[in-house]
């Protein structure tokens, strides 16, 4: 299994010395990749199916709890399936696609990077390894986002999707780590056991903030939804594989995977129905108003991820089986369509639907591959989109009190994609053909194989559902409810509420389709609401902190030194002054005092007049010297404290220092009078202020009992342990040895600077 999951990876490191081979027209050979993952992941149906379950473990750093566990069930293998399935067939389609173009090693390598990470992701057992897959598709879908990196707009949708995605990783984190506090294991089948007591536990209600909010940026979910439509800048192909069958679902997939441990508790189920009712609602209105094929895709797509997620909201047994059908349902049908406005878009150099009419005279076979996207789409008998639609009907019919309300909301949901899904894959092609596109002729065979494929698929699997009933979707509803379902998939259930619901809903939706054309005008009046939008909330708050980081830039990082330096010093002012006086019982012996020598008393003056004269003097010479006076001073202080090895070091240092601050500066004109008198008393007070404090620290520092475990470990272990006499010595080179060898670099890089310095050797116009 961590072949499997790492050959993605493989693969794209192996790319990056084939590029020239594989831009000579080598790069069909690619998807024979995901097609022998597809066959291996197929040979796994019949076990999973008879209840089997499959666990690889592999050592990672064991001491951290974090190995590479990986676990198949019926959900992992259907998003396995989905990932490796349409992923063959978008490579084929790619390889004609992008043939050519001048970065396509680039591009492939991307896209095997992104599906290990996915595979990884619906594979892991491990909270942190699913949280590494699950950063590694962030990051891959970044960049194939903005693939086509000379588009300054292609660039800005790839940073929008990375940023989004990326702040709702943060969150994912904090949630598995509490989980981790709270279950004691990084293992999700070991929380299934602890459900109880994670759902009882204090950090519930945090737990499951942290996990939504993570897998709502990924899916698309309001009010992060609006990324989704800006990544339809990727080519054709990205969007095809990431936001209809793979990227987009990562999210849907979390919560599926915690339903079992998370779920049936208010805070849960409440979260995901109101989140995903009010998604797929906002989402399937704004898709009837589009008039870019891919933006119709996009927000219907984003409905689409809404209606997933209010199903696992609800949480009953039928909504579960009708969630793990629409998984499937939509990733067929919502694939072909993309890959139809592909095509499209490819061979007449538009998406706009109003300009789109007649092109079945010139493709057929995508006509064909369209109609059949379009009819799954929308729900017609025999087609797999029927099933899926009744299913979250009867879902929603037995939610009790709220039935009435939950059915009105998917039903006005469902036309308003069912309008949607005609608009994308039946309205370019019907019609009389207009003269600008008479030139347009028949896509090389990948091109439109592909979304013909996956349209036989959705009619094969609505005309025969046993085909996938027991194999698919039994399974996946046995990992998320924990129980068998004998509820199997049926064409025809006899005439009910469910069936007129249907009927009401296609009827309603192609009547839309008849007399609502699509129109840029209503959708520019739309647009004018843009502003009060999640969209352009998001974009207002982010002028906003680039006002303020300006701001916060001019007072605080404005390159000057003494700026800095008084900013450090407030904010350690604040912070030990608040220790101080919060947690420390203040107590100075007026005694010591009493013990103070004259010679003592008299080198501290001394120490005192230097400070005062290097504060006020416009010499830098002179401000050397006197600080070189405070050293000196130190050097008496150490005498007299019966400390001769260091006050021998700090007068060498000292000296040193003087020297070198002599050589460097006895050539620079006086300091310049760049402080008023306002900032020279702002920093005498912070200045005395914070002398003050460390002084008070170091009072009280004298009458604390000091004990003796730590020097009498070093003393009675010197010679034992590093075979030296001299404890200091020892305690330098052997039990401190990688800070003194840093402290060494550190001084190294410094005197190299200096010695930069001093040869530098700059013309007159680089002075001024």
């Amino acid at each position: 299994m961590i072949l499997v999951v790492l050959s993605g990876f493989i693969l794209a490191i192996g790319l990056l010395f084939t590029g020239g081979f594989l831009k000579k027209g080598a790069s069909i050979l690619l998807g024979l990749l995901p097609l022998a993952l597809f066959v291996y992941f197929l040979g796994h149906i019949n076990g999973i199916a008879s209840g089997e379950t499959q666990r690889f473990s592999y050592t990672w750093i064991p001491s951290a709890g974090i190995n590479l566990d990986f676990y198949l069930d019926g959900l992992s293998l259907l998003f396995s399936l989905l990932i490796t399935g349409i992923g063959t067939l978008i490579f084929f389609y790619a390889s004609t696609y992008l043939k050519g173009h001048v970065y396509l090693d680039r591009f492939f390598g991307y896209l095997s990077m992104f599906m290990g990470s996915m595979l990884g992701l619906v594979l892991s057992d491990n909270l942190l390894t699913l949280f590494v897959f699950w950063e590694l598709t962030s990051i891959s879908s970044f960049y194939l986002i903005g693939f086509n990196n000379d588009n300054p707009a292609s660039r800005k949708s790839a940073l929008q999707a990375l940023a989004i995605t990326g702040g709702g990783g943060f969150l994912l984190l904090s949630g598995f780590i509490l989980l981790n506090s709270v279950a004691g294991t990084y293992s999700i089948q070991e929380m299934l056991g602890a459900s109880g007591s994670i759902k009882s536990h204090a950090m519930y209600g945090l737990i499951v903030f942290f996990i939504c909010g993570g897998a709502f940026t990924k899916s698309a979910q309001f009010p992060f939804h609006f990324w989704l439509p800006g990544a339809m800048k990727a080519p054709t192909p990205v969007s095809a594989y990431l936001h209809s069958a793979t990227m987009v679902k990562a999210g849907v997939y979390l919560l599926a995977r915690f339903t079992p441990v998370l779920g049936m508790h208010p805070y849960w189920n409440t979260t995901l129905m109101i989140i995903g009712g009010i998604t797929m609602l906002y989402a399937a209105f704004h898709s009837i108003f589009r008039t870019d094929l891919k933006a119709i895709l996009a927000y219907s797509t984003i409905a689409a991820l809404g209606m997933l997620v209010f199903l696992l909201g609800i949480g009953s047994k039928q909504a579960l089986i009708a969630a793990a059908v629409f998984i499937l349902v939509h990733a067929l049908y919502k694939a072909g369509l993309f890959l139809v406005a592909g095509v499209i878009d490819h061979e007449t150099g538009t998406r706009d639907v109003t300009r789109l009419y007649g092109l079945r005279k010139v493709m057929f076979p995508l006509a064909i591959a369209g109609t059949l996207a379009a009819l799954s789409n929308a729900g017609i008998p025999f087609t797999f989109g029927f099933l899926g639609k009744d299913l979250v009907y009867e879902a929603t019919l037995h939610t009790g009190n709220l039935a009435i309300w939950l059915t009105a909301a998917v039903v006005l949901t469902n036309i308003f994609l069912l309008f949607a899904g005609f608009l994308a894959g039946v309205k370019p092609f019907m019609k009389a053909l207009p003269q600008e596109f008479s030139g347009v002729h028949m896509p090389p065979l990948f091109m439109w194989l592909a979304p013909l494929l996956l349209g036989i698929a959705g009619l094969l699997f609505g005309s025969m559902p046993g085909l996938i009933d027991k194999s698919l979707v039994q399974p996946v509803v046995l990992a998320l409810h924990g129980s068998p379902v004998d509820i199997p998939l049926k064409i025809w259930h006899g005439f009910n509420l469910v069936l007129l619901l249907s009927i009401g809903t296609i009827v309603s939706g192609a009547l839309l389709f008849i007399f609502k054309k699509p129109s840029h005008q209503r959708l520019e009046r739309l647009e004018k609401l843009n502003a009060v939008s999640p969209h352009g909330l998001s974009t207002r708050l982010s002028h906003e902190l680039k006002s303020f980081s300006r701001i916060y830039t001019r007072i605080l990082q404005n390159g000057h030194l003494r700026i800095y330096i008084l900013t450090v010093v407030v904010f350690l002012m604040g912070l030990l002054a608040y220790k101080l006086f919060t947690g420390v019982n203040i107590y100075i012996d007026p005694e010591q005092f009493a013990n103070l020598t004259s010679y003592e008393v008299i080198v501290t003056a001394i120490m005192l007049i230097a400070i005062l004269l290097t504060v006020t003097t416009s010499s830098r010479l002179t401000a050397v010297v006197a600080m070189s006076v405070v050293g000196y001073c130190l050097c008496l202080l150490f005498v007299f404290y019966s400390a001769p090895d260091l006050a021998m070091t700090q007068f060498t240092i000292d000296t040193l220092t003087v020297v070198l601050f002599v050589l460097v500066l006895f050539k620079l004109p006086p300091f310049a009078k760049l402080s008023s008198n306002r900032a020279k008393v702002r920093d005498a007070i912070i200045s005395l202020t914070f002398g003050a404090l460390i002084s008070t620290i170091a009072l009280e520092v004298l009458n604390e009992k000091t004990g003796k475990e730590i020097s009498e470990f070093y003393a009675s272990n010197a010679y034992t342990l590093a075979k030296g006499k001299n404890v200091v010595n020892v305690i330098l080179v052997d039990f401190r040895g990688a800070d003194t060898l840093i402290e060494i670099t550190v001084l190294a890089i410094a005197a190299i600077g200096v010695y930069s310095l001093l040869k530098l050797k700059v013309s007159h116009s680089e002075k001024e």
